[in-house]
């Protein structure tokens, strides 16, 4: 809880949020106060142990007035002290109600993601293994720090898209063993950590990327059967082009005339024909001569 100090009521900042995400990074936001005057400004400066100096905001949030609602931090490291932040105003040497607050840093931390989340099935024991590491953070490094909650999801009926969702709650350790694996359907699993009793914050962290494993998404029937029917088009297709192209190729192909060859021919039965005359002459010729 904040509390402000001496000046008018209403005018100190309302509504004070910081957040640490993404392990080092820190946002710190506020509502200007109810009874603030138009031209108040608000500074923030804080520590993050009681043996450091106070430090200004160097990169505020600004309302589309260029009132300051707020601040980035970069390279936060949580202590296991209480953090102290401290937000002023100025309003032309008026005096405005300050605000303090003092914030265990760890409470404020929004846990990344489990790494690399992996998983080993077997058809053999219809399980599965998931597999994972703890989520980064700056200060704690024991994984018995971190539990989880898994959630796995599978596609009932893929055509009417209906999902079956089971949730496991306060798991430790890096792996998990899923009952009653179906090698016929498709699932997907997340899994996101909380604190299992160290100076982690109780709020529950990101989400890991969804990992699929079992079947590949089944194609729909007629999905199924248009690519079915193309491919028999295509091969039937393909093999009347082999056919044509064979039957192309196999033609006789005209070979060109010998004229040697013709006159040859014609040149052998002119000259038996003669052969066949001179010899019927000569025996013609010796009869008469034997008549005679």
């Amino acid at each position: 809880m904040g509390f402000q100090g001496g000046g008018m009521n209403g005018t100190a900042i309302e509504n004070f949020i910081c957040v640490i995400y993404n392990v080092s990074f820190m946002n710190c936001t506020w509502h200007v106060g109810s009874t603030a005057p138009g031209d108040t400004q608000y500074f923030l400066y804080w520590k993050s142990s009681r043996t450091e100096d106070f430090m200004g905001c160097q990169n505020y949030i600004k309302d589309n007035c260029g009132k300051h609602t707020g601040c980035r931090f970069q390279n936060v490291t949580i202590e296991n002290e209480m953090a102290h932040f401290l937000v002023n105003a100025s309003r032309n040497g008026q005096t405005i109600e300050s605000y303090e607050n003092k914030i265990a840093l760890y409470k404020i931390e929004k846990l990344t993601a489990p790494l690399n989340v992996a998983v080993n099935c077997t058809g053999v024991s219809y399980s599965c293994e998931i597999q994972w590491q703890p989520p980064r953070t700056s200060h704690v490094k024991r994984d018995a720090c971190f539990k989880y909650e898994i959630v796995i999801e599978n596609t009932a009926d893929p055509e009417k898209s209906t999902k079956d969702t089971s949730k496991t709650r306060n798991i430790t350790g890096r792996s998990y063993i899923f009952q009653n694996f179906n090698a016929e359907k498709r699932y997907s699993v997340k899994i996101r950590a909380t604190d299992n009793g160290c100076l982690v914050s109780t709020n529950w962290g990101e989400w890991s990327t969804p990992v699929e494993f079992g079947r590949e998404h089944p194609t729909s029937t007629s999905g199924y059967m248009l690519f079915l029917l193309s491919v028999i088009t295509a091969s039937l297709i393909f093999f009347l082009c082999i056919i044509t192209c064979l039957k192309a190729t196999s033609a006789p192909v005209p070979q060109p005339k010998d004229p040697f060859h013709e006159i040859s021919l014609m040149h052998f039965q002119t000259e038996h024909e003669n052969q066949l005359i001179k010899h019927e002459t000569e025996e013609v010729i010796t009869t008469i001569e034997e008549m005679a």
